[in-house]
């Protein structure tokens, strides 16, 4: 790869997780103490992600894959998420708050395949070259949560005045600027030019023949079940670090993301070294230690128990998401390399995670306190245990295979 290709890739993956990370994190937190929410219409806002993750598969087969370049749509698709995130901003209200994170997921959530999609096709070897191009999200999501903490919008000072809602004007300015910046990238055309011959193809299904194959069935199950418990941590983490009285709360969260950088970097040796089945069990082992970590830590003399379970992000997002990644990428022929994307995407932030938000939602509000606060060692010890049971499923179903790239 040329280094100003890989320049301006690994730029493009700075802004995109820059982006999520910038509001995302802190969502939680925002809408309870800016909005009043509860923790019911917490979980519908998190689950936003959700429904934009079950459209985007067909956002993505009938556009990127058959008519328009995935550069061009993922440029189009931040700028009307700018706008967007600037409304996000002005809201006062959950009821008018809620329709536009809505429209913004729909728009974001598709641009998650797109990214993969216009680098993979920069790549002969992804299982190789991905890692050191994504490993740049991960700076971005950093960036964005030390951002937040270096001026005290998160602090309690900030929260009570409301400055988490700058967090919102922050994306939209990114969003913009990625969304200009997306033009200037390498040009990705369709692969599947031309009419669709049917209802399936017009609608990027063709990536649903891939469950025909055991072994991807069986990830592709997993995938669903392991955001189930996933959703817990996007929803909960930085409500619990405020409430238990953390400091720096989104800066120290970010720490997890660090993490990522580390493992990224190790994931093609893991890839070589142990295989794809070893690496996503190792991943799925690591949530299941990490919440445990939250369930019996706290921010006194047992804060490093949380420190240490936020830096195990790196293990359980890497070794089971990205690996994920390349793993469909290589099941999918080059005609649907798009489309199997955005239904790696359905079944992780759409269809698990929605699951997982109302779970989340529904045990957070049963473990509120009547004295203020929550029974957080309860509501951290059932994704723990979900967890395991994903990772003892899988191991016995998925049997392991070499990757190869299909043409």
């Amino acid at each position: 790869m040329k280094t100003l290709t890989y320049i301006r890739l690994s730029f493009m993956m700075f802004l995109e997780f820059f982006i999520w990370g910038g509001w995302f994190v802190t969502l939680g937190t925002f809408l309870g103490n800016n909005l009043s929410a509860s923790g019911a219409e917490t979980a519908m806002a998190f689950s936003t992600q959700s429904w934009g993750a079950i459209i985007a598969p067909f956002i993505i087969g009938l556009i990127a894959d058959r008519f328009f370049n995935a550069e061009r749509i993922l440029g189009l698709l931040h700028l009307i998420g700018a706008f967007l995130m600037y409304q996000m901003s002005k809201a006062t209200d959950f009821n008018v708050f809620y329709p536009y994170v809505l429209g913004y997921m729909i728009a974001y959530m598709p641009t998650l395949a797109l990214v993969n999609s216009v680098s993979f096709n920069q790549m002969k070897d992804p299982a190789k070259s991905f890692p050191f191009i994504r490993v740049w999200g991960t700076i971005g999501w950093i960036v964005a949560g030390v951002t937040i903490s270096f001026l005290a919008w998160d602090s309690e000072t900030g929260i009570a005045e409301g400055a988490l809602s700058n967090t919102f004007l922050m994306v939209a300015i990114a969003s913009g600027l990625l969304g200009i910046f997306s033009f200037t990238l390498p040009k990705t055309p369709p692969k599947a030019k031309g009419s669709a011959s049917s209802i399936s193809e017009i609608l990027g299904l063709d990536a649903l023949k891939l469950l025909k194959d055991r072994n991807f069935l069986v990830f592709f199950l997993s995938s669903v079940l392991i955001c189930i418990p996933l959703a817990f941590y996007y929803q909960n983490l930085s409500p619990y670090l405020v409430e238990i009285g953390m400091s720096g709360s989104t800066g120290k969260a970010a720490l997890g993301q660090g993490s990522e950088i580390l493992f990224m970097l190790l994931l093609p040796f893991f890839f070589k070294r142990f295989g794809f089945k070893m690496t996503i069990l190792a991943g799925m082992l690591a949530w299941t230690v990490r919440y445990l970590l939250f369930a019996y830590g706290n921010a006194g003399e047992l804060v490093f128990m949380l420190i240490i379970g936020i830096l195990l992000h790196g293990i359980c997002y890497d070794f089971f998401f990205v690996s994920g990644q390349i793993y469909t990428d290589s099941k999918a022929g080059a005609k649907i390399k798009s489309a199997a994307q955005g239904l790696i995407t359905l079944a992780t932030y759409g269809a698990g995670m929605l699951i997982g938000f109302y779970v989340a939602g529904k045990i957070t509000d049963a473990n509120l306190l009547t004295e203020g606060g929550h029974a957080w060692k309860s509501i951290w010890t059932f994704p723990a245990l979900f967890a395991g049971g994903v990772l003892v499923l899988f191991a016995l179903l998925f049997k392991n295979e070499k990757i190869e790239y299909k043409e």
